[in-house]
């Protein structure tokens, strides 16, 4: 099918030889595209918009041919949720709780700790009824609940949110695995304590603790003492080892204590060499061993992993490790914990484990169980995530028979070999209480799969349905020629034969033209059908108005026609328009046109004739079946346009119309054209304003043109005359400071720095600004009448504020000026000979000290404030180039050329005073920032100086808050400058900036500061920057959870 733009194109192409009158019935179907063929199977890729026939490509495929019935739904097999036979249950990852899942999985697989905790006695679980969801409340009580669902559950995994909820954990902050395994067993081992069973209370210690003592033999006296210890797990370190025994022979290795670090001998009554090693005196049940990899980087200020390959066996005998030789020594392997990933602060942990029973190794990862044998069965081996191991890390070693090697694992949980191999104790019941509540569980789950079973059969069912409706329906709607037919609205049949979304009424509303019917413009999002399937379609689905040959509208063509008529006619107008207006024009014939009007008068007829069209469519639609058959299109013909101004232009010669309706006074803006160029264009623009060449301006424009030339005049005359009056207050010559008080004057007088400003403007561009009338004083006045500065605030930050004045120019200023209020400041003598300053009116001390504190406060408390970093090279800061920054702005640029003024001259905008300061303006109404008291002299250079911060190379601006620590400053600055927060040293002023924890408010950072950033030597080490990375908040920890009894 030919594209869209040509069907168009054929559609109105009789409009050349067809005037509007001679329109007929085949006209009209050609513009409705009625008999436009019908696209056949496999000719289209897509469907033809622009096609009324096509009914290609909406969406039919979908249904045509044998169907799956799991099109018809996207509901999952429940039984994908169902736990497999003879399989273990997984457990959810709430978000970053797969460190909570691995232990908890490693518990389980802990009989004799399982089959105590079922032995708790829990009054809330045994008196549950079934009415209502059995919710935990203590930890004994969600562990033995959990541990009944990961035995007895029916589900693939179950969600562990209740016992995460009750232990205070954040799921979505990945902690200390090692940690959490303590403060755990810890928090286990107080709650069983209380229990009534004796066989409860010291079930952790049996399990998990064991005992050694720190030996210290002096060597002096040879005498040895012995403080015995508990331990729960052994902590080993893996720096510099290959295989597990090295690490338990360093961890028992003798020590030697000498120098700073000598021992106090009770026999020798002081301090003498000694040496000191630990013994082990007895080993728990289960014995933990934790592989030190997540270790304190001194260099770094942060944690980081070692991924250091070490070798564990199957079966571990730590006879040779004992003081004294016990019967059951021999430990066998029962489960690995790994942390996948080079991070200390990112990555995922999973959990191998050996089931007690049938001794295969599985693997626990969150919801996902598989279990390890053949190839698989590589314990602690898992590929890393997120980031590849550097190729320069060690390959894995060989591993003998019986022996596994990992650079992942970090913990080794070894069980006491039973004596002869006895698996008598393998099984464990879950008492009756618990089972009850499991079967209650998996009741809700077996009705929630039967649930789903049945939604999936609705859908199956709605799709069949729906299948054999599109069948017969399809097949009915096309309309053969010379049959009756109705058109529907493409989208509604897309939506139709899409069943992901609910069908809704026919609505053919938005078709309609201003006459009621449809609009030739929106044949492309209509399709036509035959009678007999609109019928069985509005009687299914409702919907309205029906459309049928009746309602293709004939005015709408009428008037379509008679445009397009004129916008073809159109461009020989504008050829012969351009001829004419070469000639020239006789005396007393002539008509005022626009010369903007002239350039774009074949635009704004395009413009007029759109309009025309936009009358025949319904409210809010734009019509669109023009835009290729033009010569002249609306965007090509804005090429004409030269000003900006023109595209504002609705009418024609309203460039050259005053506002109160007459010619315009500008002569320059118009031009005459002769009668046959006017009424060419009266025939696109029958309502424009019309000028004959007798017509006078606009006699009020003239009256207000005139009063403005004589008031332009007086305003610079007034302004000579002040200039000349106060040519040293003008050009900043010879002024008063209060550093140095003048002689042989008593009285200095005070003004608004803006009031100066604003009459030096003045002064400068007479014509262009408005002379200054009023001295406003009381901006520097409080509600209650009295000064706000003091003599010794004026000589520091307040000069920004003020312009003194000499008393003979304060007599000008009250000749020629409106002062609300009268401020001196003058010096006296004191009796003891010294001198004091007094302001006249005086000092309001309680708003005084009420505009100190909200400065402050101001500076304390601000959001999203800018601060510039500075790079730092070699403790020198960076000095400013002969150019700006390659990131000026273009405005910053702008400011930034030379202006040359009359010698004495200086912008106000910019004065530098002897302390650098620069001078703003004062706001109305309130105390701003502004200049100093005591200007330097002037600046020959007449150059226009920004008052904006001009960033230098190397430096950046960063958006702060004064409430956010130093240390996420540093995360800010490492990001804009790669350089790492512990190679960073900032300073304000040469103040060292150090304290992490602090706040930038408390700091005394304040917004527009200047912050030096001197980098240290980078760490050539890419994992602790990764670390770096991660760590954009102080480490809280297990801090404020139920770990920590809170």
């Amino acid at each position: 099918m030919a594209p869209r733009l040509q069907l168009e194109k054929a559609a109105w192409r009789w409009v050349e030889a067809v005037r509007p009158e001679e329109i007929t019935a085949e006209h009209i179907e050609l513009a409705y595209r009625i008999c436009v063929p019908a696209c056949k199977r496999g000719a289209c890729r897509r469907n033809c918009k622009g096609n009324p026939n096509c009914l290609i490509g909406i969406g039919e495929h979908v249904w045509l041919g044998d169907i799956d019935e799991n099109s018809f739904h996207n509901i999952d097999d429940p039984n994908s949720e169902r736990r497999d036979k003879n399989t273990f249950v997984g457990l959810t990852n709430l978000g970053a709780t797969c460190y909570v899942n691995t232990f908890l999985q490693v518990w389980f697989h802990n009989l004799e700790l399982r089959r105590t905790l079922y032995l708790c006695q829990s009054s809330r679980a045994e008196g549950h009824n079934d009415d209502s969801d059995y919710e935990p409340q203590t930890v004994c009580e969600h562990l033995q609940y959990l541990f009944a669902l990961l035995q007895n559950s029916n589900r693939r995994y179950i969600d562990p949110s209740g016992l995460v909820k009750a232990l205070g954990l954040d799921t979505g902050q990945q902690q200390d695995a090692q940690e959490f395994s303590k403060l755990f067993l810890s928090l286990l081992e107080d709650t069983l304590s209380k229990q009534k069973n004796p066989n409860l209370q010291n079930v952790i210690q049996q399990q998990f603790c064991g005992q050694f003592s720190y030996v210290t033999v002096c060597n002096q006296c040879s005498r040895a003492s012995s403080l015995p210890s508990r331990f729960y797990e052994l902590e080993l370190n893996i720096q510099g080892h290959k295989n597990l025994t090295e690490c338990v022979t360093e961890f028992l290795k003798e020590e030697k204590l000498d120098g700073d670090n000598r021992y106090f001998c009770e026999s020798c009554q002081n301090k003498q060499n000694a040496t000191r090693r630990i013994k082990l005196q007895s080993l728990p049940r289960t014995l933990n061993l934790q592989l030190m990899r997540f270790v304190f980087d001194r260099q770094t200020g942060h944690k980081k992993k070692l991924n250091t390959f070490i070798s564990f066996p199957e079966v571990l005998d730590m006879g040779p490790f004992l003081d004294c030789k016990e019967d059951t020594c021999v430990y066998e392997l029962s489960a690995v914990l790994i942390h996948r990933g080079i991070s200390a602060y990112s990555g995922h942990y999973i959990a191998h484990a050996r089931d007690a029973r049938t001794s295969d190794w599985y693997k626990f990862n969150d919801e996902l169980i598989e279990k390890m044998e053949g190839k698989k069965l590589q314990l602690g081996i898992e590929e890393d995530i997120a980031e590849t191991v550097k190729s320069s890390q060690a390959r894995k070693p060989k591993c003998g028979k019986g022996y596994h090697c990992s650079r992942n694992a970090y913990m080794l949980v070894y069980k006491q070999q039973a004596e002869g191999g006895n698996q008598t104790n393998a099984s464990v019941e879950v008492p009756a209480f618990l089972q009850k509540l499991v079967e209650q569980d998996n009741r809700k789950f077996e009705e929630w799969c039967s649930d789903m079973a049945e939604m999936r059969k609705k859908s199956i069912d709605k799709g069949k349905a729906k299948h054999e409706e599109v069948k017969e329906l399809y097949e009915l709607l096309p309309a053969e020629d010379g049959e009756p037919f109705e058109f529907v609205p493409l989208d509604w049949l897309k939506k139709w034969l899409d069943d992901s979304t609910a069908t809704k009424a026919i609505d053919n509303m938005h078709f309609l033209c201003s006459h009621g019917n449809l609009h030739p413009d929106k044949i492309g999002e209509a399709k036509r059908v035959s009678l007999r399937a609109a019928d069985l379609l509005f009687s299914r689905y409702g919907g309205g108005p029906r459309l049928d040959r009746s309602s293709l509208c004939r005015d709408c063509v009428t008037q379509r026609c008679r445009v397009l008529r004129l916008k073809n006619q159109l461009t020989e107008d504008y050829k012969e328009v351009s001829n004419l207006l070469k000639a020239a024009v006789q005396v007393e014939q002539g008509f005022w046109a626009g010369k903007t009007s002239l350039r774009c008068w074949r635009q704004l007829a395009l413009d007029h004739l759109e309009e025309d069209e936009e009358q025949t469519k319904h409210a809010n639609d734009k019509t669109n079946g023009d835009q290729g058959h033009l010569s002249g299109s609306k965007d090509g013909g804005r090429e004409d346009r030269e000003d900006g101004n023109e595209e504002d232009m609705r009418t024609f010669n309203e460039d050259i119309m005053c506002e109160h309706g007459g010619l315009s006074i500008q002569e320059s803006e118009r031009r005459l054209v002769s009668p046959d160029v006017w009424a060419k264009l009266k025939l696109y623009f029958p309502q424009a304003p019309e000028f004959t060449q007798q017509k006078e301006p606009c006699q009020q424009c003239l009256r207000l043109d005139r009063e403005g030339r004589e008031n332009e005049e007086l305003n610079k005359m007034m302004a000579s005359e002040q200039k000349t009056s106060l040519l040293n207050l003008f050009q900043e010559k010879n002024r008063p400071v209060l550093q140095k008080w003048p002689q042989d004057t008593e009285v200095l007088y005070i003004v608004p720095l803006f009031f100066v400003e604003e009459w030096r403007r003045f002064i400068r561009r007479p014509a262009k600004s408005s002379p200054v009338s009023s001295v406003g004083n009381s901006i520097l006045l409080c509600p209650h009448g009295g000064f706000m500065f003091t003599y010794e605030s004026m000589l520091t930050g307040d000069a920004q504020h003020v312009a003194l004045l000499w008393p003979s120019e304060w007599d000008v200023i009250k000749r020629s000026f409106y002062v609300d209020h009268s401020i001196s400041i003058c010096q006296m003598k004191t009796d003891a000979g010294g001198v004091v300053y007094q302001t006249q009116p005086d000092l309001c001390r309680e708003c005084r000290e009420g505009f100190i504190f909200q400065q402050q406060k101001d500076m304390r408390e601000y959001t999203q404030a800018t601060v510039y970093v500075r790079k730092v090279v070699e403790n020198k800061r960076m000095l400013k180039d002969s150019t700006p920054a390659a990131a000026a702005s273009g405005s910053e640029a702008e400011d930034e050329r030379d202006e040359p003024r009359p010698e004495g001259e200086r912008d106000p905008d910019f004065n530098q005073t002897e302390d650098g300061a620069k001078r703003q303006k004062l706001n109305e109404g309130t105390v701003g920032t502004a200049a100093p008291s005591a200007p330097s002299t002037s600046t020959k250079s007449g150059i226009r100086r920004s008052t904006r911060h001009r960033k230098l190379r190397g430096e950046k601006a960063l958006i702060v808050s004064a409430n956010q620590t130093l240390k996420e400053l540093k995360i800010q600055i490492m990001h804009a400058f790669s350089v790492a927060p512990f190679d960073q040293n900032l300073s304000i002023d040469g103040r060292g900036l150090t304290d992490d924890t602090a706040t930038l408010g408390s700091l005394g950072v304040i917004p527009e500061s200047i912050i030096c950033l001197k980098a240290d030597e980078p760490i050539a080490d890419y994992a602790a920057m990764d670390d770096v990375y991660q760590v954009c908040m102080p480490e809280e920890g297990f801090k404020g959870t139920g770990l920590l009894g809170h």
